[in-house]
C-alpha cells in the first residue's frame, strides 16, 4: 500500500496530477484544484490506494487530516473512492465534522452544495465516527478554515430573494475577511451578484 509520494509535478488537469518520481510518474487523483499548483515543484501527497478489478488508483491529499476524512468517508454505504471526493470537494474537513457533530445536515448541504439526501446520510453514518475523529480540521488545501458566523444567515437572505442557492453561497463565500455581519455581507454579495 502507498501511503506517501513526494515527487516534482510533472502535469497537472483538474481534479489530477502526474509526480515524477525518480523517472516513474504517478497519477494522483486530488480534490485541491489546478492553482494551487506550478509544474516543476517538489511536492508531498498523503495517499490512498484504492485497488480494484479494473484499475488501481491513488488518491492524494495534501494533509494528513484530509486522508483520514477520505477514509471515514469510504465507511458510508455506497460510497466509493470517486464518491468520497466528489464530497471532499465541496466541504472542508472543519465543514463536514462541524455539520456531523451538530446532527445538521441541512447546514452541511447549504454550505457546500451536497445534495439534502446525500447530507443527510452523512450526518447519520459519521456521528459516532467524527467524535473520534482527532485532526486539526484543516482544509484539503492545508490551511485553516472557519466559517464567519453570519455565513448561513447572508445566503438564507439571499435566497429568499431568488438567487440560487448555489450562486448565493459561491457570493458570500468569496467575501473579503473585512465584512463582519449578515447585513454586510447581503449588501456586498448583491452588488456582485448584480455585476454576474
Amino acid at each position: 500500500m502507498i501511503r506517501h509520494i513526494r515527487g516534482t509535478i510533472a502535469d497537472i488537469s483538474e481534479g489530477q496530477l502526474v509526480i515524477d518520481v525518480a523517472g516513474v510518474g504517478y497519477l494522483i487523483h486530488t480534490v485541491t484544484t489546478t492553482d494551487h499548483f506550478k509544474l516543476d515543484t517538489e511536492v508531498k501527497f498523503h495517499t490512498y490506494m484504492a485497488i480494484q478489478e479494473r484499475a488501481q488508483d491513488l488518491y492524494g491529499f495534501l494533509t494528513r487530516d484530509a486522508l483520514a476524512l477520505f477514509t471515514i468517508l469510504l465507511t458510508i454505504p455506497k460510497v466509493g473512492p470517486k464518491s468520497a471526493m466528489q464530497i471532499m470537494q465541496k466541504a472542508d474537513t472543519e465543514l463536514l465534522r462541524s455539520s456531523v457533530l451538530s446532527n445538521d445536515a441541512a447546514h452541511l448541504s447549504k454550505m457546500s452544495g451536497i445534495g439534502k439526501k446525500t447530507a443527510e446520510k452523512i450526518v447519520l453514518e459519521l456521528k459516532d465516527k467524527l467524535e473520534n475523529f482527532s485532526g486539526s480540521y484543516t482544509n484539503t488545501s492545508g490551511d485553516n478554515v472557519q466559517q464567519p458566523t453570519y455565513t448561513a444567515d447572508a445566503i438564507d437572505a439571499l435566497i429568499s430573494l431568488g438567487y440560487p442557492q448555489s450562486d448565493a453561497r459561491q457570493a458570500i463565500q468569496q467575501l473579503p475577511d473585512e465584512i463582519q455581519t449578515a447585513h454586510e455581507a447581503v449588501r456586498e454579495a448583491l452588488k456582485e451578484l448584480g455585476k454576474a
